[in-house]
Parts: structure tokens; sequence; C-alpha cells
């Protein structure tokens, strides 16, 4: 049998982005509708089964890689893989493939892991943003990536919530700023753009996912995937405010959140998918769902599925990030398209997004990675960006016991030098969660500089460096030391993992503080994806304090600035309480009475 498609209007780049839409709809069976609505894992990805169910996209979950330490290329040759299969079902229609790229192409070995969203909210520079985002997407379009789900636009009001580290701000006007990241990841759309058509610039540009719609960080007590108990014009004014910049900005895609807003879950909610992000605001991407969705919806997990995809894909999702049970997704969708209980004007919905951003993203035209992007990966001038990124992210919160007399920056031609505890040489815990694996963890997981290597590296040739995770009193009586400089703070989480009630510093952090200050002068240096518990013995006994963030692979934007070489540029993009008991706090109320307040952070030179 012949191509019946070898002339038609879908395959002519040429033609308006809706003909080609129309053209290829008009010609797709319900099966191949249903199996470009759903997202699989590549565990269970094949080319295969790609071609033979018309799969729409594949993803990476969190630390998912084709083996352990694969670079870029090694990604590149399993995407293309996957796209064959694609290239070679009735229609041709290419997938695209997700991952969660979200402070850099982080799940890749080697690549440039800038900080994470927090501490890019301290810089307050949405020109860095967009930079970092432009990176981002030339390293993601290496590995063969077209789709990141970045950026995170939540509101963080409570860092109880384990992905407060994922949000720029409490301040939703500091969010909205940020969304530049979209920009830098898609391009700059045309001045005649339409509102809320979708627009990626070209191959060097990824599909972005503004995440989580909506509310996922007003969650009551900052629980992860609770509930979100407020009124609509808070719910408008606090947490969707930043999705009509990233709809402006033609963000290809919407992920809805895990949680729920007064009782309903916002996976189900068709009021705020459908009238609100569709109609109202006019977004004309894919309505995503977020990883296994819809298997949270019953008890126990997994239940109900049918009944799940019914709520869900007439709410208004339009893709499904299954990711693993395929076979039932698209059996009980058909099952449900074909008892009308989902209407075929809602499944055509749903394609015609699919298909609009896989031709604005160029797709059809340019389906395989470009190889001639391995080379940038890693590259100098993308490391000096996310030095940059940490330099102006660090927050200085004291420096000095004497105001008068400021502690930084440090003497870097001093006879001895003590560094302590264990993030001062903690690649892993230094790049926090979503860093090569899912939940992230220690060690050198990646190339990249420690704080210790940075120290060793900014200081005269004839300074001694004492390294002790743990020094002991033995250690510190012995030695002569100038100064020390001590590294604390928060082991890797993600999601879940990361709530936290308690808030305080982990590994004893706060007893090797005041171990190491009571007998040394001591610069504390914080990495941590959100304030934790500062006790005052703690702050009293220190002489400087630097919230450092999870700053990612580039330490030495750390000691650009204790040093000298730059002057300190971060400011809180969040609320340092007293004590857990305080939260959340609302820097609008007039009982707010912060440790630190929202935007506070001191120049090292008076």
């Amino acid at each position: 049998m012949g191509d019946t498609t070898v002339n038609a209007v879908y395959k002519n780049a040429n033609e308006p982005i809706e003909s080609r839409v129309k053209d290829l709809l008009n010609r797709m069976t319900l099966k191949e509708k249903v199996g470009q609505m759903t997202q699989i894992e590549r565990k269970v990805a094949s080319s295969d089964v790609i071609r033979d169910l018309c799969i729409g996209s594949v993803l990476s979950g969190g630390g998912s890689k084709p083996f352990d330490n694969a670079t870029s290329a090694d990604w590149a040759d399993m995407i293309d893989g996957f796209q064959h299969g694609a290239m070679e079902s009735r229609l041709g229609i290419p997938i695209f493939y997700g991952s969660d790229a979200v402070h850099g192409n982080n799940n890749v070995y080697g690549t440039t892991v800038f900080p994470h969203n927090v501490g890019l909210g301290a810089t307050r520079d949405p020109d860095l943003v967009e930079r970092i985002g432009a990176v981002t997407a030339l390293e993601t379009r290496a590995s063969g990536v077209q789709y990141a789900f970045a950026p995170c636009v939540a509101v963080c009001r409570d860092p109880r919530w384990g992905r407060c580290y994922e949000s720029y701000s409490e301040d939703t006007q500091l969010v909205r700023k940020m969304t530049s990241l979209v920009t830098g990841l898609q391009g700059k759309p045309p001045v005649n753009h339409p509102n809320g058509y979708p627009y990626v610039a070209g191959r060097n540009n990824v599909m972005a996912s503004a995440k989580h719609y909506v509310g996922d960080g007003g969650t009551d007590k900052g629980k992860n995937e609770g509930n979100t108990i407020i009124p609509y014009d808070e719910l408008e004014n606090i947490h969707m405010l930043p999705y009509l910049d990233c709809i402006a900005k033609g963000v290809c895609t919407v992920m809805v959140s895990y949680s729920s807003w007064n009782g309903t879950k916002m996976h189900s909610h068709r009021h705020l998918i459908t009238d609100i992000l569709k109609d109202k605001l006019g977004f004309k991407g894919i309505v995503i769902t977020d990883w296994e969705a819809l298997d949270r919806f019953y008890e126990p997990y997994g239940s109900n599925y049918r009944s799940a995809v019914s709520s869900a894909i007439n709410a208004g999702i339009d893709m499904v990030m299954v990711p693993f049970r395929y076979q039932l997704f698209l059996e009980d969708l058909t099952y449900l398209v074909e008892s009308g209980e989902v209407s075929m004007a809602r499944i055509d919905d749903a394609v015609e997004r699919i298909l609009r951003v896989k031709f604005a993203a160029g797709l059809f035209e340019h389906p395989m990675a470009d190889r001639s992007l391995l080379d940038i990966v890693g590259s100098k001038p993308h490391r000096e960006l996310a030095r940059e990124a940490v330099r102006k992210s660090l927050v200085l919160l004291k420096n000095g016991k004497d105001p008068n007399k400021p502690f930084l920056p440090l003497n870097r031609n001093v006879k001895k030098i003590l560094v302590a505890g264990k993030h001062a040489d903690d690649l892993g815990y230094q790049c926090g969660g979503w860093t090569s694996t899912w939940e992230g963890t220690s060690g050198r997981i990646t190339i990249g500089t420690t704080i210790l290597d940075a120290v060793k590296q900014a200081i005269g040739d004839n300074v001694e460096v004492v390294y002790e995770e743990n020094p002991t009193t033995q250690t510190l009586s012995e030695h002569e030391f100038s100064y020390a400089i001590v590294v604390v703070g928060e082991a890797p989480y993600v999601e879940s993992g990361g709530d936290n009630s308690e808030l305080i510093i982990p590994f004893k952090g706060d007893e090797l503080l005041k171990l190491v200050a009571q007998e040394i002068p001591t610069l504390a240096i914080l990495i941590s994806g959100r304030p934790l518990v500062l006790e005052p013995s703690v702050l009293e006994t220190v002489d400087a304090l630097i919230a450092a963030w999870l700053p990612g692979t580039e330490g030495n934007g750390i000691t650009d600035v204790i040093f000298g070489d730059y002057e300190f540029h971060g400011r809180l993009p969040v609320s340092w309480f007293k004590s857990v008991d305080q939260l959340p706090m609302d820097s609008s109320k007039n009982s707010y009475d912060p440790l630190f307040p929202l935007g506070y952070g001191l120049k090292s030179k008076v």
C-alpha cells in the first residue's frame, strides 16, 4: 500500500499551523488520537510500542536514565531510537520527550547544574534567569530532550513544604518576574504572536511547562499534594497570576498540580482547567497531568482507574503522564469515548492542542537530536553563567559581631584556615534534589566544584587549608587558625520526602557551628532549600552567616563573594521565621515578626 500522506497539508512546513493540525486530525483514527494523549515512561517504551500505538510522548521520571553516568550523547541515542518508532507509524507523528530539567539538564552527567529556584529568586534578576533558561535549553536539546518540565511557578507560602526550593519566592510579584525562564527555554515570540498560542523559536529551544496549576504552594501547613483552603480571589491574586505571564510568553504546556483546592483535586477541576485556564485565560497549548496523577484519585492507590480517567479528561486534561499502565489507560479512555462518557469533541480538543504544540516546536521538520550541540554541554561559558547565578543568589544575614567591624570579606593570604562540615565537600548535597537522581544524593554525583575545592583554588599559595568534616576540640586547640568556614545544612530531598514540620538544621549543624565558633572566628554557610531554625545562641556565636540555598555545581560562586572579588547581591525571597510556631508567615500582616524579613540582605562593605 502506497503512502497516501506524501503530499498531505500537514507535512508541508509552509502551511499555517492550524491548517496542518486540521488536516492531520481529520486523518486520525480514535486509536491514534488516544495514543497521542498518552505519555509513557522510557522503561516501558520501545520503538514498536510507540509505532503501533501512536504514542504521543515519552518521559524520564526523576533520575530515570539509560544507565548510570549516561552522557548527553547516550541520551540522544536512546531518544532517537524511540523517535524512529514514531516516524514509522502510519501518519509519522513524532513524539516529544520530556524530562525534569528544572535547574539545568540535571538528570544527565556532566551538565551545568544551576542554583535551585529559591536561590534564583534571591538574585531578583529576571535577565539572569532568562539566560539560564537559554543555556538549559541548549544542554537539554543536546541530549535529545525537547520538553522541560519547568518552570515551577509555585508561590510558596510555607517553608514546611518539601518543594519550597522549587519556588522562586513567597511573593507573587517576584515569581511573576522569574517567568522569564519561559522565554529563555522557548525563545521570545514575535511582537504579533497571538496570546496563549504555544511558541518554540527553533532547534536550540525546548517546550516549557508552567507548573503546578494551581495553588501548589499554598496548601494547609505546607503539606505536599495537600489542600489549599482559600477563597477564589486569593487563589487568583496569589497563585494564578504567574500563569498569565507564562501564557503571554507562549508557554507550550501547563502541568496540573496534585494538590486540591477547597477539597477538590485539581486534576478533576473542570472549572479551573477548562473554564478559567483554557477559556478565560485563552491557553491554546497542552494541559498535562503530573506523574501517576490519576492513580492518586482513589484509595487504594490506582483503584477505580476508569473513573479517574473520565474525571480528568472531562475536566480538560489533554495529555496524561500515565506513565506505566498505558495499556489500561488506552483501553479505559477508548471505552469511555465509545460509550459516550467522554465526547469526541473533548478528544479532538486534546489532540488539536498536542498537534499544535508539535508543529509549533518544529518536531515534524526536525524530529531527531542535533549532535552539533554536544560540544557545548557543561562548557566554560555555561559554567560561568551558573557561577554568576551562585554569586548573585547568596544572602548575607550577618557580618561581624560589631556592625562597625565587618567580618567579610575574608583575607585569602592568612596562614591557616579550617574548613568544616559535610556540606563543604559534597557536590550532591550542594546540588540538592532533582540532581542525577530523583531525590538527589551525596558525593561526586557529576562534574563540578565543591566549596572546599573552590576555597583551595581561591586562596594564596602559602595558605594551609585543614578540612575536617567534624573537627574535634583537639583540632581546634592544636592549630592556630585565622578563621573557620563551616558549611552546614540539609541533605537532598524531593516532594513529600521534604515535608518538614520542625525545620531544624540537620546533622546537629547548630552544635558544630557553636563548637567551632566558640574557639575560632567563624563564617557559617547554610546550604538549604528554605529558611531553617537559627537558634539565638548560634546567631550570636558565629561571626558571619550566609544563606547559600542549593547552589548547584559551581562552588566558585561562593568564594568569589566571601573573598571580596564581588559584592553580595542576594536578598531573601522568603521570610526567615524565628520559630515554626509562626508559620505560615504573611509579610502583609501587622503581626509579621520575622527573624529576617522578606527582601533582607546585607552588603559586605560598610
